[in-house]
């Protein structure tokens, strides 16, 4: 049984109010910030034209008062939820006293023992950043001074930021018409069983995507691979799971061209698969871990973890040499030790195992009562979904995800569910009895979409 989760409110019943959705105010705001805001913020954002006020537990409230289930924790980073005491506490008494220089601290130097601690097998070396693209681009630089190769493998649905360096990786539509990008990088199909890019079935495909990347590798590389860089669980492609082994057969291929394994642990580490690190579910130890989200649980912290011999390359070793201005400042390294010692002492890594395994078992029975519902798959509290059109795995169409979304905000149900590919990912400290509340008013706004696609 996991210990008492102290971030969280007591429920209360929820009013015709809260089911309302965004309110006079917060359009006010909303619309008065996109005078002056740029274009491009995030969908959800975008789409929802909330103006957060305040939040607890699970819970997100609006100018208006208006309540929100929280399904989706700023896409992973908010594990503690929001305003758990033990970690404003820390940033409170942290910011009034030094937040920022890159000298050793106490925070920061217990913080990277207790990432040595935690993490699996020799990965006990980290530098510390402010954001996901960072620290992956750190991880590209490192695995160059390692190895003294420079190409880089990724696959297709993989992300790992927005920058420059790591743009040739993203696999998907983001980087169209922002060419020419970097060479040397080339991306596969990932082991993505229920769209193969093949048209195959596991396990009697016999890892053909696999078998296609050592084809790959001889025929379009200069055989020079640095590293092949893997998100244990995919998250933008629709937290997508691939199947039990596939790390490994990745780690054998990596360590027989003399390339280094990188494991993009940005959304999947600290509990959100219901492990610490989702590389624990196949047992494999890759050569450098990237972290971030709920590393901070809303501070900007990332990091870059490596094993000991891989840490001490040069030039990345260097001094200054993987050094961030903001990285593992003061402030950030109390609010990361804070996330990573709540989760440990109210035991949400169990929480989200437990509390992840109830709401896949209830989604799951939604395969069979609601014709939209297509695969669902998930670990821990991270969770996907497919929308699909009856009777087909053709996914449904955007505007009728769109409609979705709207219609569950309306309802009080915050979720990335703009897309046909649905990614829940609530905070780590979430209650079953939330869970649930907030996957009975998801299923009803399902069943009336199903009726609306069928018509």
């Amino acid at each position: 049984m996991t210990q008492p989760l102290t971030a969280l409110a007591e429920p209360r019943p929820a009013t015709p109010a809260d089911r309302a959705g965004p309110g006079p105010r917060s359009l006010a705001a909303f619309n008065a910030e996109a005078e002056f805001l740029a274009p491009g913020t995030q969908s959800v954002a975008l789409f929802s034209r909330l103006c957060i006020d305040r939040g607890e537990g699970v819970m997100l409230y609006d100018l208006d008062g208006r309540r929100y289930i929280d399904l989706l924790a700023g896409v992973g980073v908010a594990a503690l939820g929001y305003a758990h005491p033990k970690y404003v506490a820390a940033v409170q008494r942290q910011v009034a006293r030094v937040h920022v220089g890159s000298f050793t601290s106490e925070h920061r130097a217990a913080l990277v023992k207790l990432i040595a601690d935690i993490t699996p097998g020799d990965l006990n070396r980290t530098q510390l950043y402010s954001s996901g693209a960072e620290a992956v681009e750190s991880a590209f630089r490192l695995a160059k001074s390692y190895t003294g190769k420079t190409e880089f493998i990724g696959f297709w649905g993989g992300f790992h930021g927005k920058t420059s360096g790591v743009l040739p990786l993203l696999g998907s539509s983001f980087k169209h018409h922002l060419g020419p990008l970097m060479p040397g990088t080339y991306s596969t199909p990932y082991a993505s069983c229920e769209r193969c890019a093949f048209d195959k079935t596991f396990p009697s495909c016999s890892w053909h995507c696999v078998e296609f990347l050592r084809k790959k590798i001889e025929v379009e590389t200069t055989n020079d691979v640095a590293a092949i860089i893997v998100e244990p669980i995919q998250g933008t492609a629709g937290n997508v799971i691939p199947p039990p082994g596939y790390l490994r057969v990745l780690r054998e291929l990596a360590d027989k061209i003399g390339a280094v394994l990188i494991a993009d642990e940005m959304l999947t580490g600290f509990g959100r698969t219901g492990k610490m690190f989702a590389i624990e579910h196949d047992g494999v130890l890759p050569d450098i871990m990237t972290i971030g989200k709920g590393f901070g649980a809303g501070f900007p912290m990332t990091g870059v973890i490596a094993r000991e011999q891989v840490a001490a390359a040069k030039p990345w070793a260097n001094p200054s040499g993987s050094s961030s201005s903001y990285g593992g400042n003061p402030l950030a390294a109390a609010a990361a030790r804070a996330s990573i010692e709540t989760i440990i002492e109210e035991g949400l890594v169990e929480n989200s195992r437990v509390v992840g395994a109830r709401m896949l078992a209830e989604m799951k029975t939604w395969q069979r009562e609601i014709p939209i519902v297509g695969e669902v798959r998930g670990r821990g509290l991270m969770i996907g979904m497919d929308l699909v059109v009856p009777g087909t795995n053709k996914l449904i169409g955007k505007d009728q995800a769109r409609w979705i979304f709207d219609t569950l905000l309306s309802r009080g149900v915050l979720a990335m569910i703009y897309n046909p590919e649905v990614r829940i990912n609530p905070p780590l400290v979430i209650r079953e009895e939330e869970a649930l509340e907030a996957l009975a008013i998801m299923k009803g706004v399902l069943g009336e979409a199903a009726e609306r696609v069928g018509a």
